[in-house]
């Protein structure tokens, strides 16, 4: 953090201040999306993509739980509660999570081999479960403008719809239904989470504690990438028991390795 944070924004300043935190580190402007979006991936590089932010999909609804377990307030509640939906849906089949299961067998995973998470790295496993630890211990302002990488969301969206569908052909309407289902949820949530977050950090400790927030958040996003970078696109460097393209079919589940946890 700045000196200059010390200082009390107004809410005009302290948007444009979280805006600017996108602007500098969201993960839009990682190497490894940089390849994915220009069809520069194989067809493996890609699974792992899917299989892995895997992890981080099917982790909001426990994030988003662990929030609501916190809240007093009925609107806050209610209004918080349909990020829960948007992901685990109201019934079989209509959902988020489902969605990108759907993006998972387009590109030739078994759904039950990614929903499993074993083929995950544990990098990706770690970083998920510090931003579901982060919002469950800090604040509850702390905690919803952890969300507010939404703000910076539906550009991605954007660009990655329109890079599959340049250059992959497992991309299509279908395959790509939770990209375009999140155009609409995206902008939603985050006017939601933003007005709060703008109304309740009324001191200065409390914009350093959302700035900080959405700094932690964009790291969790970043690391995520740095360790499929790492495993996937710099050769020979994946690690035991995490998914390898060169050694399993993914379009079969290859069964847990008896010796690794689940």
């Amino acid at each position: 953090m700045s000196e200059e944070s010390s200082e009390l924004l107004c809410p005009e300043a302290l948007e444009a201040r979280l805006r600017a935190i996108g602007a500098e580190r969201y993960h839009d402007k990682h190497p490894f999306h940089k390849l994915l979006h220009g069809g520069q991936l194989d067809k493996g590089q890609v699974q792992a993509w899917v299989l892995n932010r895997y992890c981080y999909q099917s982790a909001i609804p426990r994030k988003d739980a662990a929030l609501i377990s916190r809240v007093h307030d009925v609107e806050l509640r209610r209004e918080w509660r349909r990020r829960i939906v948007d992901h685990d849906g109201d019934s079989d089949g209509d959902s988020g999570i489902e969605r990108w299961l759907i993006l998972a067998e387009g590109v030739g995973l078994d759904r039950d081999y990614v929903s499993s998470t074993r083929g995950a790295l544990a990098a990706t496993k770690f970083a998920v479960e510090a931003y579901v630890r982060f919002v469950r211990e800090k604040s509850l302002l702390e905690a919803i403008a952890s969300s507010l990488t939404e703000l910076f969301a539906p550009a991605i969206h954007r660009e990655r719809i329109a890079g599959l569908l340049a250059h992959y052909d497992f991309a299509d309407d279908r395959t790509l239904s939770y990209f375009t289902k999140r155009l609409d949820q995206a902008p939603r949530d985050v006017a939601f989470g933003l007005d709060y977050v703008l109304r309740e950090a009324r001191t200065p400790e409390r914009q350093r504690g959302v700035i900080d927030a959405l700094y932690f958040k964009t790291d969790v996003l970043w690391a995520q990438l740095d360790a499929l970078y790492h495993a996937y696109v710099e050769p020979g460097h994946i690690p035991p028991g995490a998914f390898d393209p060169a050694l399993v079919d993914p379009g079969t589940d290859p069964g847990a390795d008896p010796g690794a946890e689940t």
